[in-house]
C-alpha cells in the first residue's frame, strides 16, 4: 500500500545514520529526543525494507503511522 509514512525512532540521528535514510525527509521532533522519518513509500515491501534497515542499524522504533494526504490543498496529491 503506497503512501506517506511517519516512522519515529528514539534519539537524534547522527549525520552518518541520517544518510542511511536519504530518500526521506528527516524531522527532529521537539518532544523527548526522537527523530521522525517522513516520506513517501511505494508499497508495503518498501515499508518492510525501511523497518528492517532501522532494526539492522540498532535503532529503537517508537511508532509507525500512515499520514493522510490532503489532495484538495494542492490539487496534485502532495502531502501537507
Amino acid at each position: 500500500m503506497s503512501g506517506t509514512y511517519e516512522v519515529t525512532v528514539r534519539g537524534r540521528l547522527s549525520a552518518a545514520l541520517a544518510s542511511e535514510f536519504e530518500q526521506l525527509q528527516l524531522v527532529a521532533t521537539p518532544r523527548a529526543p526522537e527523530t521522525v522519518l517522513h516520506g513517501w513509500l511505494e508499497d508495503q515491501s518498501a515499508l518492510h525494507g525501511l523497518l528492517r534497515r532501522i532494526e539492522a542499524l540498532g535503532l529503537d522504533l517508537v511508532e509507525v503511522r500512515q499520514v493522510m494526504v490532503d489532495q484538495s490543498a494542492s490539487g496534485d496529491g502532495a502531502a501537507r
